[in-house]
């Protein structure tokens, strides 16, 4: 007996720490999905307004939205996509990592693919807090229709407030997310729960027949309806993003006994609310509740969306990171606003970029019905990118024949094909946004990893190897003079002789004691072990190679890491003796570099948004020497 009660304490630990991550994911990996209620079924329904909805249609929507539900998030990303880790990370940029290091080789539709994956989840990013705090704030038209003219303030005054913020870090406000978020799914239920009994011919929305049969003779209208019932899985994409911040097991079981009924008894609930009363087609979700429980429903919502919103910023703020490890961005200032959670992180040039989206969309468009018809494309296409790249994973990570991936994968392309093609018959009618919005963020990333490479090959034209270059300098019956201490040189080519040992040597004709050719790597692994980081290489008594390795979900700290060689590999030098020697690079627009003009201009542009090499390395500050040049782009 007290040995199964020590067993029990024994366990509780691990008890409570699953609990919290269940209650955690709720809040961020659900936030975004969770705020649809408030405005799909709305959307989807608007089409059959001028004739008035019918039954069948009800039914025949409704049950669309819970097979969606089901057959996308359910089983592609819940079952699925969440066993397609990157050790432990999700998400596109993972994803394509990941294959990079399966394969071996580089793929150029693969890049591509993760290129637009990774630039619509940035459009992504920008659309939901507009559309998602816009939507809950016009509940206030039920409460008091004297408020209608302060939803467009109020939705641009909670963004100022919101972003705001981000500096100062979500750690207080994070451990709010996951509780609030609950009692709003728990709300949602209850809200549906209470009007199935109206009309229960809904029930029958349960059997994916009549999903089949609503697409099939819905007619032109249909494709239009098909475009705002995707809007019901925004946010899915985050289930896999925010992997490696929850873990698998407390995601998936969140869905399965929380959210998912959740949302099926809401979407179920508006349906018979519909059906038995067709004047509260407008606004079926808030007309849910009774007079009394409005109020704190719109607060309800308006602080879920604020989440939903904090969630897919703090998403883009990993993925800019991401990007950056992996060279699609510049190095970009990443501050961490956590001591204890590596994810936690602030990247105020993201930041920037997605308040003056967010606040021009709301502008722009006024409110949310105007918003929605804009949705759908950046999630839609992200979805079709992730299941084009999984064809890949199941054939070169799980060993899947060609033609085994493609019938696995088949019917699934198809169906988000299908609702990707709805989704672009709104291109007009604001549905360019995202399009261009994403094409903007592509292009700008294209641009950088294409310019350095570029930089790179020019670079390594005039490179001299480092083999000939120590074996001139011990050959010469001249040799610079020797001054006492270290230098490392930073260089991205371990074999070649750094520009900046070159420019010294050839300004200051000295070299140090002891010289250490210092490249950084960032492995496809999300995370390296402190024993596997460094790597040593004696050349002579004098030179010296050291190759630090950080994951791509890691910042680069090579202080820290320079002092874990000290204690664990023997690197000897003391810090105070050490110098670090920095290029500075001015770049010169060139027309003949290979970049057209406007790339080269682009190109210049983003390397001055890069943070310095030395705080992006977290280097001494006051042991760094910079040595300048010039070099044509």
């Amino acid at each position: 007996m007290r040995a199964s009660i020590g067993k029990s304490l024994e366990g509780s630990p691990a008890t409570k720490r699953f609990f919290t991550l269940l209650v955690g994911s709720v809040g961020v990996v659900y936030g975004d999905i969770g705020t649809s209620p408030l405005y799909a079924f709305r959307e989807a329904l608007r089409p059959f307004l001028g004739h008035g909805v019918q039954q069948a249609e009800v039914i025949g929507l409704v049950s669309l939205m819970v097979w969606t539900l089901t057959i996308i998030v359910t089983f592609k990303y819940v079952l699925f996509l969440l066993r397609a880790d990157n050790d432990g990370e999700g998400g596109t940029l993972s994803l394509l990592a990941l294959l990079m290091k399966k394969t071996g080789s580089y793929m150029p539709f693969m890049f591509f693919a993760g290129l637009i994956g990774s630039a619509l989840f940035i459009g992504d990013a920008m659309i939901t807090p507009a559309l998602s705090v816009m939507s809950a704030l016009e509940g206030i038209k039920l409460v008091t229709p004297a408020l209608s003219d302060y939803v467009l303030p109020l939705s641009a005054a909670i963004m100022v407030g919101l972003f705001a913020v981000q500096a100062k870090g979500t750690r207080t406000v994070a451990k709010l997310f996951g509780p609030i978020t609950v009692v709003w799914f728990l709300a949602m239920a209850w809200g549906g729960l209470i009007h199935i009994s109206d009309e229960w011919t809904i029930l029958e929305a349960l059997n994916p027949i009549n999903a089949l049969w609503f697409v099939i003779h819905a007619g032109w209208a249909g494709l239009i309806v098909l475009g705002a019932a995707f809007l019901t899985i925004t946010g899915a994409e985050a289930l896999y993003a925010d992997l490696g911040h929850f873990g698998r097991k407390p995601i998936s079981v969140a869905w399965f006994i929380l959210v998912f009924p959740a949302l099926v008894l809401n979407y179920l609930g508006q349906g018979a609310l519909v059906l038995s009363n067709a004047e509260t087609v407008h606004n079926p979700f808030y007309l849910l509740y009774p007079d009394w429980a409005l109020p704190p429903m719109v607060i309800l919502a308006t602080m879920a969306t604020i989440i939903a919103s904090q969630a897919v910023i703090t998403g883009a703020f990993s993925l800019a990171r991401q990007a950056v490890h992996l060279g699609f961005l510049p190095r970009l200032l990443i501050t961490f606003t956590s001591e204890t959670n590596a994810g936690q992180i602030y990247v105020p040039a993201v930041n920037g970029l997605l308040f003056v989206g967010v606040i021009l969309l709301i502008i722009s468009f006024g409110d949310s019905q105007s918003l929605a018809t804009a949705y759908g494309i950046s999630v839609t296409g992200a979805m079709v990118v992730t299941t084009l790249m999984s064809f890949e994973y199941l054939r070169s990570v799980w060993g899947w024949s060609t033609l085994a991936a493609a019938a696995g994968l088949l019917p699934l392309f198809v169906l988000e094909f299908v609702f990707l093609a709805a989704n672009l018959l709104k291109m007009h009618d604001g549905g360019w946004v995202p399009v261009v919005l994403a094409l903007a963020i592509m292009v700008t990333m294209w641009t950088w990893t294409r310019g350095s490479r570029l930089l790179r090959e020019k670079s390594a034209r005039n490179d001299l190897p480092l083999e000939t270059f120590i074996g001139s300098f011990e050959n010469s019956s001249h040799p610079p003079a020797t001054v006492p201490g270290t230098a490392v040189y930073l260089t991205s080519h371990d074999d070649r002789t750094p520009v900046v040992l070159l420019h010294n040597i050839k300004h200051n004709h000295v070299l140090h004691q002891k010289i250490v050719i210092l490249t950084v790597r960032t492995s496809s692994k999300p995370y390296v072990r402190e024993d596997h980081r460094a790597t040593i290489t004696q050349i002579t008594d004098r030179f010296a190679k050291l190759e630090l390795c950080f994951g791509f979900m890691e910042q680069p700290n090579v202080s820290k890491a320079l002092a874990v060689c000290k204690k664990s590999a023997g690197l000897k030098f003391e810090i105070m003796n050490t110098s670090f020697y920095l290029g500075r690079r001015t770049l010169i627009g060139d027309p003949n570099s290979g970049l057209p003009p406007w790339q080269d201009r682009l190109y210049i542009a983003l390397s001055g948004l890069g943070i310095h090499p030395s705080d992006y390395f977290r280097l001494p500050a006051n042991r760094v020497v910079e040595i300048g040049e010039q070099v044509t782009i």
